[in-house]
């Protein structure tokens, strides 16, 4: 698999500090685990951050902690094997592993050719992450967004001004950009998607159906 299209550095970043929402953490995430060239730029971020922490005075804590940690680790197994085991038979065909431990919900139509399945997120961020599917040779109206979008290719492919998007490929959408995916021919596009915000479509056609596409 060759992968054209990465998270810029700062994200890469933001991703190895562990400062992004669960949703974007979770995509880069995926992209990350099948991608070298940013395995190699976030695991020398993580070593720069071990070299700093070198430096840190350390503080004390409680002599119990690590029982505390480990109470808490076998305190809900079952809670997370049921998890996983509704993951599992909810979830897509080949999805990557890290998907496995998120409830998926049920697929929803959001427009001809186009439906998405939520995924539950743990955390409070605004971010919210689905699975996107879109039919072979599918187009979107013209549109940007308000606020980011961010989009990993696990299946098929989609085009815009940006160039192709393949298996393991990252796209980054926000206000500033305005694009138009056209799917691949060669089978339908499943896609890994954080977004905050939504979509502003273009054009008049856009602003009329517009209200109608919720993702």
């Amino acid at each position: 698999m060759t992968i054209s299209h990465h998270p810029p550095e700062d994200l890469l970043a933001d991703f190895a500090a562990g400062r992004l929402e669960e949703a974007h953490q979770l995509v880069v995430g995926v992209h990350v685990a099948g991608c070298a060239r940013c395995g190699r730029f976030v695991q020398a971020i993580e070593q720069l951050g071990g070299l700093a922490l070198e430096d840190v005075e350390p503080v004390p804590v409680a002599s119990d902690a690590f029982e505390q940690v480990m109470s808490r680790i076998h305190d809900a197994p079952e809670e997370r094997a049921a998890r996983i085991s509704e993951a599992a038979r909810g979830s897509e065909q080949d999805v990557p592993a890290a998907l496995r431990n998120y409830r998926i919900g049920k697929r929803r139509r959001i427009a001809p050719g186009l439906s998405m399945r939520p995924i539950e997120l743990s955390g409070s961020g605004t971010a919210r992450a689905f699975l996107l599917r879109s039919a072979p040779g599918s187009r979107m109206l013209e549109h940007t967004h308000t606020g980011t979008e961010l989009t990993l290719v696990l299946q098929g492919s989609f085009s815009h001004e940006g160039g192709r998007f393949g298996p393991g490929d990252f796209d980054y959408g926000d206000d500033e950009i305005d694009h138009r995916p056209v799917v691949g021919d060669e089978g339908p596009c499943l896609c890994l998607v954080a977004m905050t915000g939504d979509l502003r479509m273009n054009g008049l056609l856009g602003r009329l159906i517009g209200p109608f596409v919720r993702l």
